[in-house]
């Protein structure tokens, strides 16, 4: 049984930065039930890509592996015009190119939106080491297979990347998008 008085938590906090953001910078919604990462530009969305969060859950405890929960902000883009596939090591660029679903290999490549918590259980995030970025393993992609960042294929992040700001908001939440919109369009 979902526990509505969460959701209704969650999609509040929602709507009121879609609100106070409507003509402002875009703002990213990623929905965890649904493995769906939702751009947003003037109240409106402008694009929905598959994503995967963490295989170990939600939250934001060290060590943990979840994806953390509730509101995040872009702390920094690593990566920018970078090849598709290009590997990513330590927030830098090692010099090597994947192929998607390269065999054996995991690593973060295209590109990385680096996470800033914005609340209490999102505050760990930038310190954990939480992004959204591209993943070699695009055969995963729509289903929870992460150490807690939020995975994209390559073509995807690019897109994402290219579109959001230092600043733009990020909310993770634990509730189907059709819901989150359902409540949004009642406020």
């Amino acid at each position: 049984m979902p526990n509505w008085n969460c959701f209704f938590t969650i999609a509040g906090l929602f709507v009121t930065a879609l609100i106070s953001t409507a003509d402002a910078d875009p703002m990213v919604l990623v929905s965890v039930p649904d493995q769906r990462l939702v751009l947003m530009e003037n109240g409106l969305q402008v694009a929905q890509f598959p994503v995967s969060t963490s295989k170990f859950g939600l939250g934001d405890q060290p060590r943990s592996f979840a994806t953390p929960l509730g509101l995040m902000a872009v702390a920094a883009k690593i990566g920018d015009r970078l090849p598709l596939g290009a590997v990513l090591k330590n927030r830098r660029p090692t010099g090597e190119i994947l192929k998607p679903d390269a065999p054996g290999r995991d690593p973060i490549v295209t590109r990385i939106l680096h996470l800033r918590g914005l609340e209490s259980g999102t505050a760990g995030a930038f310190g954990r080491g939480i992004y959204i970025h591209g993943t070699a393993e695009e055969r995963t992609i729509g289903h929870p297979a992460s150490f807690g960042c939020i995975r994209m294929r390559s073509r995807d992040i690019i897109r994402l990347f290219d579109a959001v700001a230092v600043g733009t908001k990020i909310e993770v939440v634990n509730a189907p998008i059709s819901r989150v919109f359902r409540q949004f369009a009642a406020n």
